[in-house]
């Protein structure tokens, strides 16, 4: 006959435990079961949790949790825990914690209560995990619908203002389709360069290229770029793509890539002011037919003046030298709303 099977080893079993709590990739902390000041007290940290804060076991054996909190700690998801604590209840949320060395992480929290024999809660485990990229990745997404929502708005805009404006400059129909249908793709164009872009910005070069580049013979004789490297955020790319497609629509009907042998230079420099800097770009067509002034202002002139003057507060000098049209255009790189 057998006999009744030995009771479980408690020992073995705490150690396994032990062991198991250890060894997790989670980090863990035991507090004592009051909530009244000075407590709950840390009874035991795990080393996942020394290895994410920062402090050793030592450091926080018999310290309150809120050694954790600083300025930025949301508050209110720390009366929400001391709630749902206080009701005996487990809770779960999020919270930005401090290191030893002074460095914040964002830490999801699961808080349970133990039980003794009694029912009565003896301690509390919480299990922590630091979310700081997933919370990084949250306000990157939040930033990019905000600037997304923002720029749908100003595009709409410029739509609007593009078709108004071509409209009373065409006399036929196919003249206006012809025109808006350039300065449409042209927008879209510059909208491309951005969204290739993760942070919603375009090289001052590449936005003069993507106009310029058809009419280049490749010997850098009839295009010439020259100047620094300047990236240009989203709320300068867009009003700024849509002058240079202005200029180079002018200069293929009109003026230096008209003809045979004219030449198109724009150069650019960044200049520091106490302001931020400022960037100044030179249009300079050479070789093409002689200019004459214009009888009327064209929707060119008038983006040129008035839609980078009211965007991005450029100030912009046209001078119709006979030799070829000159524009100059100065505008600070401060954020323009």
């Amino acid at each position: 006959m057998h006999g009744s099977p030995d009771p479980p080893n408690r020992d073995v079993d705490a150690a396994f435990l032990r062991a198991a709590v250890e060894a997790t990739g989670e980090a863990i902390l035991v507090t004592s079961a009051d909530l009244a000041e000075p407590g709950p007290l840390i009874e035991y940290a795990n080393p996942a949790f020394t290895r994410m804060s920062g402090y050793t076991a030592e450091d926080v054996i018999g310290r309150s949790p809120r050694l954790l909190q600083g300025p930025l700690t949301d508050r209110l998801a720390l009366d929400r825990m001391r709630t749902a604590l206080m009701a005996g209840e487990p809770f779960q949320g999020e919270a930005l914690n401090y290191r030893k060395d002074g460095t914040t992480y964002a830490v999801e929290w699961l808080i349970t209560p133990v039980l003794d024999g009694n029912g009565q809660i003896a301690h509390w485990v919480s299990a922590q995990r630091e979310v700081t990229e997933r919370r990084e990745a949250l306000e990157h997404q939040k930033l990019l619908v905000r600037e997304l929502h923002h720029r749908v708005k100003n595009t709409l805009a410029t739509v609007q203002a593009i078709m108004s404006s071509t409209a009373r400059g065409s006399v036929t129909m196919p003249e206006f389709q012809q025109a808006f249908g350039g300065r449409i793709a042209s927008l879209a164009k510059t909208h491309t360069l951005l969204t290739e872009d993760r942070f919603q910005s375009v090289p001052f070069r590449n936005l003069l290229w993507a106009e310029l580049e058809p009419y280049d013979d490749g010997g850098q004789t009839r295009i010439r770029l020259e100047g620094p490297e300047v990236v240009l955020a989203s709320e300068f790319a867009v009003p700024i793509g849509m002058a240079v497609h202005e200029l180079t629509t002018n200069a293929a009907k009109h003026g230096a890539l008209a003809e045979f042998g004219g030449r198109i230079e724009v150069t650019w420099s960044l200049d520091e002011t106490p302001d931020g800097p400022r960037l100044i770009w030179v249009w300079n067509e050479q070789d093409g037919p002689p200019v004459a002034l214009p009888s009327r202002e064209g929707f060119g002139s008038r983006l040129l003046k008035r839609v980078l003057s009211a965007q991005v507060h450029a100030e912009v000098d046209i001078d119709y030298d006979p030799d070829g049209l000159r524009v100059t255009v100065s505008l600070p790189l401060s954020s323009p709303y």
